[in-house]
Order: C-alpha cells, then structure tokens, then sequence
C-alpha cells in the first residue's frame, strides 16, 4: 500500500502516521497471521533501530484501533492479521502450527449465538479449527503414519 494512503488509514483511526506503524502495516499485509518476532524481523531492514518491544507497543495501539486483529490460538503466540471488518475464524495446524483463514460459517456476526450470553451483547465470536494442513499430511502420508 502506498504511504499517502497508510497515512490516511492511521489518521482516519486517530493515530500518527508514524514510519514504523506503516512499516508493521505492510507486514501484516505480506505476512498474514505472525508473530510479534516474524513482523520485527520484517520490518528491521528498513528500520534499523527499532526494537522489538516498540514493535509490541505498534502491534499493540493497531489493535486497540481495530486496524488489525490480535488471535491467540491454544499453545501459540499471540498472531496479527490485517483482515478486520468481518468475524471470520481460523484454521490451525496441529502439526506445524500454520495458519489460515475460514470464513464465516454463516456469513454475518457474530456466527454463532450463545443459548445464554449472561446479559453480554455479543459482538464476535472466534471459532478454532485444529487438524493437519496439506504439507503436513502429505509428510505423515509419505512416512506411512495414515
């Protein structure tokens, strides 16, 4: 994405438009679902002098703006993505721990209604679907572990 329209992005979301706020933004356009470590080591070449607790601290005012999503997954660190606006779920491997996205199962938020959400009103819900990616079947498949 060009730099005018990160700028605007940031702005429009009450934040500077600070050199490393874009460059955590365009990893997380190349990068999808990483870690804070994957976005500091993208982004150290064209920021030589960053850290990674600023990168922590970027990560963590995108996601306060709803400029990018924070997941969790069990046994994982936390993971950022830029797909935001819609609710939906992700796929986890259990065998290398890949990530992907899966849509929503119905198509609107929050997807799924709890039979008793306790007085909450209910934005989103987040859905985790464990099992072994292509690569990693094809691995058990080739060991003979079917």
């Amino acid at each position: 994405m060009d730099t005018a329209r990160w700028e605007g992005v940031l702005h429009d979301a009450g934040l500077k438009a600070t050199r490393g706020r874009m460059a955590v933004l365009d990893a997380l356009t190349v990068h999808p679902h990483v870690d804070a470590e994957t976005v500091f080591r993208a982004i150290l070449p064209e920021l030589p002098g960053t850290s990674i607790q600023n990168v922590h601290n970027v990560l963590g005012d995108l996601a306060s703006a709803g400029l990018i999503r924070r997941i969790e997954p069990a046994g994982s660190a936390a993971l950022y993505e830029r797909r935001i606006g819609d609710n939906h779920h992700h796929v986890v491997c259990t065998g290398c721990g890949a990530v992907a996205d899966v849509d929503c199962v119905v198509g609107h938020a929050p997807c799924l209604h709890p039979s008793d959400a306790g007085g909450f009103a209910i934005d989103t819900a987040e859905v985790t679907f464990w099992g072994l990616c292509p690569s990693c079947q094809s691995k058990r498949s080739i060991r003979g572990e079917e």
